[in-house]
């Protein structure tokens, strides 16, 4: 089952969700979200794992791509975190979604009110995918993408609604037999899986792609995502005493890892023993995988 929150108010039957046929992002794909893990705490209480990062990134996107300057921060999370409780399942994915709202003049007109474009928020909280432990303790198989990412496209960096080109370079992965694939930019530099940001370990250092808000070589922006699991997996190592460096990465540096993890919210991190036909080193989970698995709370 899932609990929905729709514009201020739960939704007790799913097909009572209903938005506008004139929504931003049903009829020109405008709108971000946000996927997250809330859990059950030692105090018994529903938690939304790095909540105020993900609300925050959602902020900075809607403010730097124009979907809305109004965004009340405090109150999205709010209402995330009323959804989660009310959900009440020890362990839950919830996806955050806004769209550019409904762009029909004639609602407000027939309300006698001035048109707004208001967004439309949507919250759905479900059981978390359980996925087999056998991925994370043996490790999967990454497939490479065709799919090449712009750094001159000002939304590549951001999650945006247009997700097409990723999901089907993973149903093209799963036909091969992998978990995800590995998406590079049109200058052949690693970007990061279709669903997750991309670490590598070379002689016991961590080093994995410059996102947005990292300078780049060359001036230009990046087009990866900074994954907020990313963040939070590049400070575990450095409490820990590894050496993290964001830089540009061939594929060459891919294959001639150590250890290669893709990290995202939903499976914090997952170890990577072979690419395509190659194994990443002996094709076995790394010990700083594992130690990185184990400071890691999702």
């Amino acid at each position: 089952m899932a609990t929905i929150f729709l514009n201020g108010e739960f939704i007790e039957d799913a097909q009572d969700a209903t938005v506008s046929a004139f929504d931003a992002g049903l009829t020109h794909g405008v709108g971000l979200f946000e996927t997250m893990s809330a859990r059950k705490n030692d105090a018994g209480e529903i938690e939304v794992v790095r909540l105020l990062d993900h609300i925050d990134r959602l902020g900075e996107s809607a403010r730097q791509l124009r979907l809305t300057t109004e965004l009340r921060r405090p109150a999205l999370a709010e209402a995330v975190k009323r959804t989660a409780q009310k959900c009440g399942l020890d362990r839950q994915r919830i996806r955050l979604t806004i769209t550019g709202g409904d762009l029909n003049p004639l609602a407000a007109a027939r309300a006698g009110e001035t048109p707004r474009h208001d967004p439309t928020i949507l919250i759905v909280a479900q059981p978390a995918t359980e996925y087999p432990s056998q991925m994370f303790e043996q490790g999967v198989v990454a497939a490479l993408a065709d799919l090449k990412v712009n750094p001159l496209d000002p939304m590549s960096s951001h999650k945006t609604l247009n997700y097409w080109g990723r999901l089907g370079e993973l149903q093209n992965a799963s036909a091969k037999g992998a978990a995800e694939a590995l998406v590079f930019q049109v200058t052949n530099h690693l970007a990061g899986g279709c669903v997750s940001n991309a670490i590598l370990v070379k002689d016991g250092q961590i080093f994995t792609p410059v996102v947005r808000g990292e300078e780049a070589p060359g001036g230009l922006p990046s087009p990866v995502l900074p994954g907020i699991t990313r963040a939070e997996v590049l400070d575990c190592a450095r409490r820990l005493g590894i050496e993290t460096t964001s830089r540009m990465l061939t594929i060459d540096d891919v294959l001639k890892a150590d250890e290669l993890m893709l990290t995202n919210s939903s499976w914090g991190i997952l170890p990577v023993v072979r690419v395509e036909a190659q194994n990443i080193a002996d094709g076995a989970v790394g010990d700083v995988t594992k130690k990185l698995r184990e400071a890691l709370v999702i």
